[in-house]
């Protein structure tokens, strides 16, 4: 698995992606040979909901042509030395009237920052500060950056595998990133990772929705197509972001903080080998803050690898492909099927023997020990002590997964105790 997104990720890493253009397009078709997206096209000028669908952007060249005749800050060598959105401009200044469209990060002078102006018509460059340094500040500088700013599209993909039910579980990513590994391009690998896991499962009681799209924009255009239907139908999801780097797990909660996503999320988080940390909702953020708005108020979370914005590299050229791990991708896979396992055989059972406990050693099938001997039922106490749980806490009240937060247990661990539970005629689908 490590080899086939090493092999995404190179075809990926280069492309100039934003939150429109051909780029963005190319990676979407990319990644569609594997999870074959369907696409909803956004013109410029749309209105969703506060916002407008901008004008597409494409560059072809970007530089600068220093005095003495030296290129610099070449866009061909690295993308995010061009501020995202920048204009066309082809002229000759001075270093004082250039440096008001330079950015640079003092505190990590090896790093290019990624830097953009979506929605304000600017230009710009961004290079190292080290590169900054060495500029020269007297004599004219040459200004070129051949990009178009046009009526154009803005696109996002979905996918859905149907399960049993339309009700759904919301996994979404972004791609509009250039030249970023962990803050971009490791959602969108870990979606082909969780695919194939999904695609060879039996069919999930829910249907799987897979959402890519422009970051913020994109989700807001997601939702004036989809969100009435989001709404009605999605019972837990998840924003993908920042899975490739980090030995600690991060779950930022819903809004409301209480939900299924959470619930789930939580359970398998505590029931595995990484440290992990709770972040409680705020506003500020990835999509989540799109659709965890007031009116949609959708049961959304993220479970991310570092956190945006924590680790020194992100927004910048330093987020590349000697800060991930390919196998942390395909780990994290695992734990997103983990959870969405969960969500998927969560259910309300009721115990039917209400009045006292069972006579367990009546029942052939569930292997219930006749003779009283305490080291030969040890063997077995975690299972027949989660089964007595389980039978005593199926009332209707308390679902599987309530359950297994009330008594400590991993929920994916009851299932086999509830299956045979089943088959004895001990229990019933409340």
């Amino acid at each position: 698995m490590s080899f086939f997104l090493e092999k995404y990720f190179d075809r990926l890493f280069l492309l100039n992606r934003s939150i429109t253009g051909e780029g963005y397009r190319k990676s979407l078709d990319i990644l569609s040979e594997v999870l074959p997206f369907k696409y909803f096209d956004f013109k410029t000028g749309t209105k969703c909901f506060d916002w407008i669908i901008p004008k597409e952007w494409n560059v072809k060249e970007a530089y600068i042509l220093t005095p003495n005749g030296k290129k610099v800050a070449e866009f061909k060598k690295n993308n995010l030395h061009l501020v995202g959105y920048s204009i066309s401009i082809n002229k000759e200044i001075s270093f004082e009237e250039l440096k008001k469209h330079l950015y640079y990060l003092k505190n990590m002078p090896d790093a290019i920052p990624y830097v953009t102006s979506y929605y304000q018509e600017n230009w710009g460059f961004c290079l190292s500060y080290n590169e900054f340094k060495k500029l020269p500040k007297k004599g004219l500088y040459k200004v070129k950056i051949d990009s178009t700013l046009k009526k154009g599209i803005l696109r996002i993909g979905t996918f859905t595998i149907p399960g049993k039910s339309k009700k759904e579980i919301l996994l979404s990513t972004y791609l509009c990133h250039p030249s970023m590994a962990n803050n971009e391009l490791s959602g969108p690998l870990m979606f082909l990772s969780l695919y194939k896991i999904l695609k060879n499962e039996k069919k999930l009681n829910y249907t799987i929705r897979f959402v890519i799209c422009p970051e913020n924009i994109g989700s807001i255009s997601v939702l004036s197509r989809f969100g009435e239907h989001f709404k009605k139908n999605v019972i837990a999801g998840f924003v993908t972001t920042c899975v490739g780097y980090g030995e600690i797990y991060y779950y930022k909660k819903s809004r409301n903080g209480n939900t299924v996503a959470d619930k789930a999320a939580l359970n398998i988080l505590k029931n595995q080998k990484n440290k992990y940390k709770i972040i409680d909702f705020f506003a500020g953020g990835s999509d989540e803050k799109q659709y965890c708005t007031p009116y949609f108020d959708l049961p959304i979370g993220l479970i991310m690898r570092d956190m945006y914005g924590k680790y020194k590299e992100y927004h910048t050229s330093l987020d590349n492909k000697s800060l991930i791990d390919f196998k942390k991708i395909a780990e994290t896979a695992k734990l997103y099927f983990d959870v969405i396992k969960t969500i998927d055989e969560n259910k309300f059972f009721l115990a039917k023997v209400q009045k006292g406990t069972p006579f367990l050693a009546k029942y052939k099938r569930l292997n219930f020990p006749h003779v009283s001997n305490f080291n030969s039922y040890k063997i077995r106490e975690k299972y027949y002590s989660a089964m007595l749980e389980i039978l005593n806490l199926c009332d209707g009240k308390n679902s599987l997964l309530d359950i297994a937060e009330l008594r400590n247990f991993k929920m994916l661990d009851l299932l086999p105790i509830t299956h045979d539970l089943l088959q004895n005629n001990l229990l019933r689908k409340k």
